[in-house]
């Protein structure tokens, strides 16, 4: 599905990524996780278009999306919930999720706003709210539903659940396993160990920019040692 090979990018003078390479297989959940200010937002940046990218290759299937303006390859199929949520603050829930809704591949059952509503019961009865004026968790749930509005082939979280109160957590991880469930591509970003090794198939551990390590969750499980090293707990 996604294939990362040699990656570099950099802020001005200052590299911050240094030969990143992963995949991301299709129906697969992927994990992108170290501390903070490793490189792991930069990755998402670089492969979205809004970094440039000084070496290396970003494919999505047959598609090669290095060098793409960002519009571009939003449209080939990738869905980004941004870290900080940047939902549309003085657009409506229902505004916000149609603002970008679009259904280029034709996606026999494309997501729709009554399928979001579905997903998050919350943003229904929201509907008519600003964006502004909705909670943390209801505009993370927002941003989730807005990037699916646009039926993508892979969805890609920057900090998936950081400051949010346990049950919204916990909602946002049921919705993560849902949309697996349903054979949706993922890559995902969080800090919960516990929570990403229950769900992901596949983790990649970041540490000054490059790939420390990688491997199933039940292998992180097992390495006290990379866990502590590189993740801090």
């Amino acid at each position: 599905m996604l294939v990362i090979d040699g990656l570099e990018a950099a802020y001005g003078l200052s590299q911050v990524l240094f030969g990143i390479t992963l995949r991301v297989d299709a129906g697969r959940l992927v994990t992108l996780m170290g501390r903070n200010g490793m490189g792991k937002t930069t990755t998402v940046r670089a492969m979205m278009g809004l970094l440039p990218i000084r070496a290396g290759h970003v494919r999505l299937e047959d598609t090669a999306l290095h060098g793409l303006p960002a519009h571009r390859i939003a449209q080939a199929g990738l869905g980004l919930v941004p870290e900080g949520r940047q939902v549309f603050p003085n657009l409506s829930v229902y505004e916000n999720l149609v603002a970008t809704a679009g259904n280029r591949r034709q996606v026999p059952e494309p997501w729709t706003v009554e399928r979001v509503y579905g997903l998050f019961p919350q943003l229904a009865a929201r509907a008519r709210s600003l964006g502004g004026t909705l909670s943390g968790g209801e505009q993370q749930m927002l941003a989730i539903g807005r990037a699916l509005m646009t039926n993508p082939k892979l969805l890609i979280l920057d900090e998936a659940t950081e400051g949010l109160a346990p049950l919204i957590r916990a909602e946002i991880w049921r919705c993560l396993a849902t949309l697996k469930a349903a054979g949706l591509s993922i890559l995902l970003i969080d800090k919960n160990v516990e929570a990403l090794t229950r769900l992901a198939d596949h983790h990649y551990v970041l540490e000054k920019g490059r790939v420390v390590w990688d491997g199933t969750s039940a292998e992180l499980r097992a390495r006290a040692d990379v866990q502590h090293r590189y993740l801090g707990v």
